[in-house]
């Protein structure tokens, strides 16, 4: 397992560190579990653990896109909580994130279109 601080993702760049990531995951089956509290609150409050300093939604969406190609088997978005955010902002993040990331998914190697 490889953990990566914001602080070495704002050094290296979204491009960088995904590219680290695909080649650590390589060709092997990957599920990919996307946790919406790593998205800044400004842009996504309804989660159970809000903290400042998260990615932009820019990021976030350049993240899920450098995905394409990989061999995606599944993927899930956690940690929306509506209760948290009752003007339903943090679920107009949430869902062009799972949208992104059920298109990777629909394009992996091995999906039967």
């Amino acid at each position: 397992m490889r953990i990566i601080r914001i602080e070495e993702l704002d050094e290296r760049g979204v491009t960088d560190v995904m590219a680290e990531a695909r080649e650590i995951v390589g060709e092997q089956p990957t599920y990919v579990r996307f946790d919406i509290d790593g998205i800044d609150p400004a842009f996504a409050p309804g989660t159970g653990t809000p903290e400042i300093g998260g990615f932009s939604t820019r990021e976030a969406q350049k993240m899920v896109r450098l995905l394409n190609g990989l061999n995606i088997v599944g993927a899930d978005l956690v940690e929306v909580s509506p209760p948290f955010a009752p003007s339903g902002g943090t679920a107009w993040v949430g869902v062009p994130i799972m949208f992104e990331l059920l298109c990777i998914l629909a394009r992996a190697p091995g999906t039967k279109r």
